[in-house]
């Protein structure tokens, strides 16, 4: 979770401190729902479903940000905002299918981002996955 947050301030501090102004900036979205099967089967392929929702049509999808760490898995949706044209400003809720390799015999515990509390502390809300 620190290279979470470090990677976060770090991107901020790189934009920020360039000549000219960039016409995009790079964010981290929270996940809405995270659809995770039962259980998981030991090498084999699973999917897990992520659902977000762009706050509006400045913001597109960049990738899936997944750290791991022995069998804890950070997942986030980073997009990237345009800040050079006028959008739109109805939101847009999307959903992203993430495929999973099971390559360990130990359950899987994902703590999928769910934005910051009132500390700009980051929540996450974690999910174990056993493997059979």
């Amino acid at each position: 979770m620190k290279k979470f947050s470090l990677i976060l301030v770090s991107l901020f501090f790189v934009l920020s401190c360039s000549e000219n102004a960039p016409l995009y900036e790079f964010s981290t979205l929270p996940i809405d729902e995270a659809k995770t099967p039962v259980s998981f089967t030991y090498k084999t392929s699973d999917t897990i479903t992520l659902k977000y929702t762009l706050p509006n049509a400045c913001f597109s999808f960049n990738n899936v940000y997944y750290e791991y760490e022995r069998n804890s898995r950070i997942v986030g949706i980073n997009v990237i905002k345009d800040l050079e044209n006028t959008c739109n400003q109805a939101t847009i809720e999307k959903e992203i299918k993430l495929p999973i390799h099971i390559l360990q015999e130990e359950d899987y515990i994902f703590k999928f981002y769910k934005g910051k509390d009132v500390n700009g502390d980051l929540i996450f809300e974690e999910i174990i996955v056993p493997v059979n």
